[in-house]
């Protein structure tokens, strides 16, 4: 049995996973607090992922009914970006500093000019600088809490975090790594150059947690804490990586010509490439996968966060909400949301807010509300795919995970917003159960000649036929329009170019 961890913003959720059989025989997940304040603070702290960790694994190990002696490896998906800071006793300085936080806007900025702009940027790290990385959160730290910047020990990512947990090593892998903002994404290794521009008094020597490659162990479980979980002795933790990287894999995203789009909390839009990607457009991230190869990546930082935000407002459930939705014409009858509730990273507006135009008294209804958050959001997944260029444009098929990807209505308007046919893994969890391939991946080369990787996904990423869609000729047209109006608003409200 393997098991597979994604530690998301709202929750943390594990699988267990049998490989041999294909199939899902466990899984459970915990909520998480998320601390919210002016200035688009967001936190959380540390200790609540591993309490989360510790009492999904529980109950889906429950749930599968397996010993829990039979499983052989874990491997741990993180929302990327955050900024997990320890002390020399292995606690953190300061709460964690998330992907979604915008408060360290203008650290941001200031960190882009030092590094000689956009192309400086590209230059030494292979991407731009944006506000949700990592960098600019230790950079704020610094300025705004010396006390805590000081007793800071070692540098981690959130998945990094659970990986030291786990196996008390403290260690990277290049797919989640990529996002920190000190990171060369083209070899593959720290720039130590660009920490000390960032944090000078810092030795990158000693801060940077070792980085290993993608099919390496971060470790075996430490003794303490595979008595609490029920393990054995010799469990692998595998390298993990990124949710996005996780969910690569969990979608069967590892070779050219698919694209994967996420509905989740924010939006993703990434397709494999086995080379760097040079793109002319700082929006797109050139990350690296977390299973060789790149992943190139742009993200949008409000999907259903945002329909969440306006389905409670209007005091829907879930079903009503879709209802809703799809009770409502293409194009809400002119009403337009830019749905910037939480900033913005594509376009790169991290200080805007959420507009809602084109009301009048004829079309404000919960319906057209409804229609066009979820068009809103789709919208901006399209320009962030139009900004991947050609490895977008030559994709066979979309493969679309998250929770808006269960909604038939919305699976639709992507499909039609798009203009590519469009079909959900059986398993929706898709960065948990990549962690869990991962993990697999890992105990085979750790034991023997090992298993391609390709091989993997194909024996567990299923899709399912019921949820295929293909674009609509007539609404692909419409559509168009509807997104230009979109494009245009975007452009009188925050000068976004047309």
């Amino acid at each position: 049995m393997y098991v597979g961890v994604d530690c998301g913003t709202q929750s943390t959720k594990v699988v267990v996973v049998d490989v041999d059989n294909g199939r899902i025989l466990g899984e459970a997940s915990r909520p998480h607090r998320l601390e919210e304040g002016e200035n688009g603070r967001r936190e959380q702290a540390p200790a609540d992922w591993e309490q989360a960790f510790v009492e999904a694994f529980g109950e889906a190990v429950e749930r599968a009914r397996v010993n829990p002696r039979s499983i052989r490896a874990i491997g741990i998906s993180g929302q990327q970006h955050g900024l997990v800071a320890l002390d020399a006793s292995g606690e953190p300085v300061h709460p964690a500093k998330l992907w979604c936080d915008t408060e360290t806007a203008p650290q941001n900025a200031r960190l882009i000019e030092l590094l000689g702009g956009e192309a400086g940027c590209i230059d030494r790290l292979g991407l731009v600088l944006q506000t949700g990385y990592t960098a600019s959160k230790l950079a704020w730290l610094r300025e705004t809490h010396p006390d805590a910047y000081r007793r800071i020990d070692t540098l981690l990512l959130p998945h990094d975090y659970l990986n030291f947990r786990l196996t008390g090593e403290r260690v990277a892998e290049a797919g989640d790594a990529s996002g920190t903002g000190y990171f060369d994404t083209r070899t593959r290794q720290w720039r130590h150059d660009v920490l000390e521009i960032i944090a000078p008094e810092l030795d990158p020597e000693r801060v940077l947690p070792r980085l290993i490659g993608a099919r390496e162990p971060a470790g075996t479980v430490r003794p303490e804490m595979a008595a609490k979980l029920g393990l054995a002795g010799d469990v692998l933790v595998s390298s993990g990586g990124g949710d996005n990287m996780m969910g690569a894999i969990g979608t069967g995203n590892i070779e050219p010509g698919l694209v994967t789009v996420s509905l989740g909390t924010s939006g993703t839009v990434y397709a494999y490439s086995p080379e760097p990607v040079h793109s002319d457009s700082a929006m797109v991230a050139n990350f690296c996968a977390s299973c060789d190869g790149w992943l190139p990546l742009a993200c949008t930082m409000n999907v259903t966060s945002a329909t969440t935000l306006v389905r409670k407002l209007l005091k829907l459930d879930l079903a009503h909400f879709s209802d809703h939705v799809a009770a409502a014409p293409i194009g809400a009858e002119g009403v337009t949301i830019l749905p910037f509730f939480n900033g913005e990273r594509v376009p790169m507006l991290p200080h805007a807010s959420a507009s809602f135009v084109g009301l009048t008294s004829l079309n404000t209804s919960p319906a057209n509300l409804c229609r066009a958050v979820v068009e809103g959001a789709t919208f901006g997944l399209r320009y962030g795919l139009e900004h991947l260029g050609g490895l977008a444009r030559n994709a066979s098929q979309i493969r679309l995970t998250g929770g808006g990807a269960r909604s038939p209505v919305w699976r639709q308007i992507v499909a039609d917003t798009l203009g590519a046919e469009v079909v959900c893994p059986e398993i929706s969890e898709s960065a948990a159960l990549g962690a869990a391939i991962q993990a697999a991946w890992c105990d085979a080369s750790e034991r023997g000649p090992g298993t391609p990787l390709s091989d993997l996904c194909r024996r567990l990423v299923k899709l399912d036929s019921a949820t295929h869609c293909a674009p609509d000729a007539d609404n692909r047209r419409r559509y168009d329009d509807i997104y230009q109006r979109y494009r245009e608003v975007l452009h009188d409200r925050h000068a976004v170019p047309h």
